[in-house]
């Protein structure tokens, strides 16, 4: 909204949000480290101007316009701190995006709909912690995780049924945790 004198604009959420994301991005992708990432994501939270959050994304290049397909998603959690919770008989696309600075990620596979042998999921996670769980026959691929300051638990099982999805988690984790557990039933 616009002030009278012609100053600067605010920022909404939506805005606010775009940035936090865009920041957990470049982190996961190698382009700084986790002390600059919590730099600029202070930056981003406390921005109330555009210009506040062109200066937490300065430097990073422009993000690539590229419509989201039927087989991607994107989940977000509020940048100050909200949750992302998907469980029960809810469809996985084949691509889905998880992006939280600051809340928790519960995601639990197991009595999801999987209609792709292969899913990737990109973790985009700031100071909160995640906790995935797979159906019993999946396979799960951490290669293209980067951990921050925590590695990832998981044990894999040890006889894994023919025929299960192959779940591929990449991303980051930043100061969190990613526990990952495959399904009794």
């Amino acid at each position: 909204m616009a002030t009278g004198t012609g100053g600067p604009t605010t920022i909404s959420e939506a805005d606010r949000e775009t940035a936090v994301r865009r920041l957990q991005e470049a982190y996961a992708e190698g382009q700084f480290d986790f002390e600059e990432l919590e730099q600029r994501l202070q930056r981003a939270l406390a921005a109330t101007t555009p210009d506040g959050l062109a200066e937490a994304l300065d430097g990073l290049p422009e993000p690539l316009a590229r419509p989201a397909t039927r087989s991607e998603a994107t989940l977000t959690g509020d940048a100050l701190g909200g949750r992302i919770r998907r469980r029960g008989a809810w469809r996985v696309p084949r691509v889905l995006t998880v992006a939280s600075a600051l809340g928790r990620v519960r995601l639990d596979l197991s009595r999801a709909v999987i209609e792709h042998p292969v899913v990737d999921i990109q973790l985009l996670l700031g100071t909160g912690g995640a906790s995935i769980t797979v159906p019993r026959d999946a396979v799960v691929d951490l290669t293209a995780l980067h951990a921050g300051l925590k590695q990832p638990r998981y044990r894999p099982r040890r006889a894994v049924r023919p025929g299960g999805p192959v779940i591929r988690i990449s991303g980051g984790t930043g100061l969190g945790r990613l526990r990952i557990r495959h399904s009794l039933r």
